[in-house]
């Protein structure tokens, strides 16, 4: 019982260490301001409001990209930009954001094609399923502009 208790209380202070640190609440708001621009584009380029683009892959800017790309700012500014955790963090970036701007953007292009196939056979009654989410990743400047907003926000508020 002791032991159950001992690993309960490291555990309510990890946590209250990660949600009081700078750079956690530096990274996160980043994220959140990446996000809510995407959710005013939107608005202003479509007319409507979609809050679960709040949480939502793809459109511009690239939230992910800006999340990562803070969090790399962050660290090269708190244990510096030749550390072997900042080129950790510098790598997990570049993975990142190739990653929203390849492998999940070809994922979207299937989904669309999957999607205009599942329309034709609807139409001839022959499916009834379920479409695919096309907005999957980003182009490369919706990543651009995120990895920017990542790294302007890293360096005004760290």
């Amino acid at each position: 019982m002791g032991r159950i208790i001992g690993i309960v209380t490291e555990a309510g202070q990890a946590f209250t260490i990660i949600f009081s640190h700078k750079i956690f609440w530096t990274v996160f708001t980043g994220w959140l301001f990446a996000s809510i621009v995407k959710v005013l584009i939107h608005l202003i380029k479509e007319k409507h409001f979609d809050f679960r683009l709040l949480v939502d892959t793809g459109r511009m800017p690239s939230s992910h990209s800006a999340f990562i790309a803070c969090l790399a700012t962050v660290i090269g500014l708190e244990v510096g930009w030749s550390s072997p955790m900042f080129m950790l963090a510098l790598g997990m970036a570049v993975l990142v954001m190739n990653d929203a701007a390849g492998v999940r953007r070809a994922a979207g292009h299937q989904a669309r094609i999957l999607n205009c196939i599942m329309d034709d056979m609807q139409h001839k009654k022959h499916l009834g399923a379920e479409r695919l989410k096309e907005f999957l990743g980003h182009t490369r400047l919706e990543v651009m502009a995120g990895a920017a907003i990542g790294v302007v926000w890293g360096l005004m508020f760290y």
